[in-house]
Order: C-alpha cells, then structure tokens, then sequence
C-alpha cells in the first residue's frame, strides 16, 4: 500500500480562510473597544470639566464663565482638555465642546458640555444652577 502523509491544498486552504476570518473578527473587536475606551475617557473629561465648574467657579463667583480654559478652570488635570484624539477644547475639529448661554459682560447663567462619542449619542452636561 502507497500511504502518503500531511495535508491536501484543500485543506490548507480551508485552513487559511478560517484563520483569515479569525483576523478578521479579532481586529474589528479590537477597533469596538478601542473605540469605546476614548468614548469612557472623553466622559470621564467632560465630567471633570462639570464638576470643576459647578463645585469651584460657579461656588467661588456666582455665574458661570463665557468660555473655559485651563486659565479660567484650574483644578483639573490639564491633559483632560485634550480630547483623545489631541484636539484641545475650543479648537476646531475637537470632539469637546463648550457653550455657554444668557451671557453679560462675560457672565453666564447657563452652558452645555459636550463631548461628540463614536460608538454613542453625545454625552451632554448642563448647568445645574
């Protein structure tokens, strides 16, 4: 008897598609949590930013500030102005945004935070004054 011995290209084929769909399914799970970890970290900022506002602006001068920095906001970290791509807040292109509204001589009674999610709706904040 002729025995040979290893794989038929058919199987090696089958093989390969197999493995080439396991690639597949690992990096676009990998780009779903990767995407889902800089959506946690802009909430995480954009509650940073609102508590600092609410808990140290607002308590220390009574109004809310027309537009917020490191300058005017200086009790956080200073990296969390820079969304997770590496845009500061107040530049354009940049998935953090501030608005503030019912505005004199700078003073505000009312604003929104908001951070532009990839793999949710936004996340907003509001003044709770």
């Amino acid at each position: 008897m002729n025995s040979k011995k290893g794989f038929t290209v058919l199987e090696l084929i089958i093989v390969a598609i197999f493995a080439s769909l396991l690639l597949i399914l690992f990096f676009v799970q990998k780009s779903n949590i990767d995407a889902m970890e800089r959506d946690e970290d802009r909430k995480t900022a954009i509650n940073a930013m609102y508590y600092a506002i609410e808990e140290g602006f607002y308590k220390e001068h009574g109004y809310y500030p027309d537009t917020i920095s490191e300058d005017n906001i200086k009790v956080i970290d200073p990296a969390l102005w820079t969304d997770p791509t590496g845009i500061n807040l107040g530049t354009g292109g940049s998935s953090y945004s501030y608005e503030a509204a019912n505005c004199k001589e700078g003073k505000c009674k009312e604003y929104t935070l908001k951070a532009t999610l990839e793999k949710e709706d936004d996340y907003i904040k509001h003044n709770r004054n």
